[in-house]
């Protein structure tokens, strides 16, 4: 006897934002998916043209992981941008300008 399809399947996100938009795409994939072959598989170059999805940086739930890292029932797949400063040279610069 074959186990249902529904056992051998994992839902997962994937989600991108910028500044002034996001995206989470939901996602069924076999159990063994990748964080990174989930990420090509969101499709989210859609809605981010400029978005690499074979290189762009990849975290779970916050915490960044490596390509071949197996998702479990219920992920987030996060894709990573370039951040614009550091956490400490934003602080500096909001500093400056309060005075």
């Amino acid at each position: 006897m074959t186990e249902p399809i529904a056992a051998r399947t994992v839902s997962v996100e994937v989600s991108y934002a910028l500044p002034d938009r996001q995206r989470i795409v939901t996602l069924v994939v076999p159990i063994g998916t990748t964080a990174r072959q989930a990420a090509l598989a969101s499709r989210l170059r859609r809605y981010f043209p400029e978005l690499d999805l074979a290189a762009v940086p990849l975290g779970v739930w916050g915490r960044r992981v490596a390509d071949d890292t197996p998702l479990a029932e219920g992920d987030r797949v996060e894709l990573y941008r370039p951040l614009r400063a550091s956490a400490r040279q934003q602080r500096r610069e909001r500093a400056q300008q309060a005075n």
